[in-house]
């Protein structure tokens, strides 16, 4: 049988850089395969080929057939026929597909009539509702005309699925469509992946460098390195005896070892009640924090994991403040911050720095990597010798090269500015750092030389680190306790090992969420998908804030379910660790 697309010594050229070179690829009809590899190794070159959506600049040879058809060389005109018709795209960011302005029915009615023309209006506005149903978005003819903004990030991707369906395209490409999402929402979004291919008999291509997402997803694998095809087959076989130098990175950066855990010195950090809410309008109230305990010792790392909109980059923000909370109390080396003088913080200010989760958007682009690294110590006062030694000191220290100093932050890899933003950290000698999804704007393989960075700083520095995440899989190897919050509040709280064998329904999610690299295993699982989002922060919740989604309080009945509704769950010592939940197993 003829394959669906035919991809032939294609080759992408951008002036004297060669981005792909002689890429052999075929997709069948109703398979998944994924193109795997780095940033920068051709995967969304590929895609935007195949597409005709690569910049007049570009120099592309050989031969991309749909159906037997060339399609390099064609008219604009003709390529426009067969997107959305007979290939559809999926993007990374669902905002870039959606008009901000526009009701999302209204624009996924668009996407049917441009290649249906004779449709009337009501068939393509009831084929969009249709298609927002199929997509999994709970009363569709209501949603149909809400605005991109009205959707959250995983209602988004389901949009942007639905209009990528609107025609019953043969192969959707889909580019990186779960990477910004929480891991709770990206077993949402592959689960429908799964479930369109084998309803609709569509071909999938997932760009991806998550190969814990292949595992889950896919049936072969196709790993680009340099531009160039290293490896290619099914993936169960290739994953247990990959071939190439380059696939064995790349499995064994996903499976970081696990760290010794640290007894830990004297208290860092002290949360205790920590609340931290924001009026709204018409007397509304978003409770971001409502009622936080933490505590850090010396040399150790906390994580503080949930879904974004659990407010855990707003406990981060109110330790860096230094100022005093809303509610609750917060100590910082021994100092209560409510109890602080001007001086007082200011000096306090230089044992607490932080380490952003994007450093391209904090990092300033007209600095150079030198004075990028000097500039917290100019502020502290520090001399201009006194700061070029403690440069080349910190360059060393995260493995940079002594070069590196004169260069700008736009001439150096993801993973390389995220060591400058590390090393400004640094700078001031800190005993605490905030690290604000430190790893999650990098590709896998990058991610574990960061954290084995991290880890390897701490011990040298006698570093305590307290870090927010949603990805359960580098958490779990890199901190000794973890801290799951949902809206708001911390729900369970122990040693990291405590991801293994969690009590909470909310943590077990989270895990089982997590795609496993073991492929047989993967597959092989239950899973217990999570369903629905996290509820509005700006909602009053009476009872348990989880229930909503929780697969114990849907088998609940009379006075147990009714404790959930009306009674808020209390952390309380369960074994090692501390779990707020009124029905725990066993």
């Amino acid at each position: 049988m003829t394959a669906l697309v035919e991809i032939s010594d294609l080759a992408v050229t951008f002036g004297a850089r060669r981005v792909v070179e002689g890429l052999d690829l075929a997709i069948d009809r109703g398979e998944s395969i994924a193109l795997v590899g780095a940033s920068g190794s051709g995967k969304s070159v590929t895609a935007n080929a195949v597409l005709g959506l690569l910049p007049a600049a570009a120099a592309v040879s050989g031969s991309v057939r749909l159906d037997g058809r060339e399609l390099l060389g064609l008219r604009d005109r003709e390529l426009s026929a067969i997107r959305g018709r007979r290939i559809a795209m999926v993007y990374q960011d669902p905002l870039a597909a959606l008009t901000p302005v526009i009701p999302v029915g209204a624009q996924i009615a668009e996407a049917v009539t441009v290649h249906q023309r004779g449709l009337s209006r009501r068939a393509a506005r009831e084929r969009a509702v249709e298609l927002l149903e199929l997509v999994g978005i709970a009363d569709p003819g209501r949603q149909a005309g809400a605005l991109p903004h009205e959707f959250s990030g995983g209602m988004r991707q389901r949009a942007a699925i639905a209009m990528a369906l609107a025609n019953d395209p043969d192969l959707i490409i889909a580019d990186e469509p779960t990477s910004a999402l929480d891991v709770t929402i990206q077993a949402q979004i592959l689960d429908l992946l799964d479930d369109v291919r084998r309803r609709t008999g569509a071909a999938l291509l997932l760009i991806t460098h998550d190969l814990g997402v292949v595992a889950r997803a896919c049936d072969r694998i196709a790993v680009l390195h340099h531009g160039r095809l290293v490896e290619h087959g099914d993936v169960e076989p290739l994953f247990d005896r990959p071939r190439s130098a380059h696939l064995r990175e790349l499995l064994t950066a996903r499976s970081l070892p696990t760290q010794p855990r640290r007894a830990g010195g004297a208290t860092v950090l002290r949360i205790t009640g920590l609340r931290r809410h924001f009026p709204l309008r018409r007397g509304r109230v978003l409770r971001a924090v409502d009622g936080v305990d933490l505590e850090l010792a010396a040399g150790q790392a906390v994580a503080v994991v949930g879904e974004s909109g659990c407010g855990k980059t707003t406990v981060l923000r109110e330790v860096l403040r230094l100022r005093e909370p809303m509610a609750g109390s917060v100590e910082v080396l021994g100092h209560d911050l409510a109890a602080l003088s001007r001086a007082d913080r200011a000096a306090l200010r230089r044992q607490v720095q932080t380490v952003p989760q994007d450093p391209a958007g904090s990092l300033n682009p007209r600095m150079t990597v030198a004075d990028l690294i000097a500039e917290p110590l100019r502020v502290h006062g520090e001399s201009r010798a006194a700061c070029r030694a403690r440069v080349e000191e910190l360059l060393g220290l995260v493995d940079l090269p002594a070069d590196s100093a004169h260069r700008g932050p736009t001439e150096l890899s993801g993973g390389q500015r995220q060591r400058v933003a590390i090393a400004r950290a640094l700078a001031p000698a800190p005993r605490l750092v905030l690290l604000d999804e430190p790893v999650s704007a990098l590709d896998t393989a990058l991610r574990a030389g960061i954290m084995d960075l991290l880890n390897d700083l701490r011990d040298r520095l006698d570093l305590a680190f307290l870090m927010v995440s949603h990805d359960i899989a580098t958490t779990r190897r890199t901190v000794e306790r973890v801290a799951v919050m949902y809206l708001g509040r911390i729900v369970e709280t122990g040693p990291a090992p405590l991801l293994d064998a969690a009590l909470h329904p909310y943590t077990r999610a989270l895990v089982a969420a997590t795609p496993l690299l073991d492929v047989r295993a993967e597959r092989a699982r239950t899973r217990h998908t999570l369903r629905g989002e996290i509820p509005n922060p700006a909602e009053r919740i009476e009872g348990c804030a989880f229930r909503f989604r929780c697969p114990v309080f849907a088998e609940l009945c009379g006075a147990d379910r009714r404790r959930c509704e009306r009674v808020a769950p209390q952390l309380l010592p369960v074994g090692g660790q501390r779990v707020a939940c009124h029905h725990l197993p066993g």
